[in-house]
């Protein structure tokens, strides 16, 4: 997973301004205490950051990918 694709998947699965708020602002224990934004521009996985997101707020698996239902989804985690 690109960071490109991390984005897109955050405003596809959790919606543009909300998406960006739980990035920025939840802080994920899976990621020693930190927020996904900090996690990725710390240099973590954004395949690692997403699984932990969508963990930490119970997405199913058929949501996690988005819109697009071609979309190759991440390898698990």
């Amino acid at each position: 997973m690109r960071y490109r694709e991390f984005w897109e998947l955050v405003d596809e699965v959790f919606g543009d301004a909300y998406g960006r708020t739980l990035a920025s602002d939840q802080v994920l224990t899976a990621l020693d205490n930190r927020t996904a934004a900090q996690a990725i521009d710390d240099g973590i996985e954004p395949r690692v950051v997403w699984h932990a997101l969508c963990d930490a707020l119970d997405v199913p698996d058929a949501r996690r990918w988005g819109r697009d239902e071609h979309r190759q989804a991440p390898p698990a985690r």
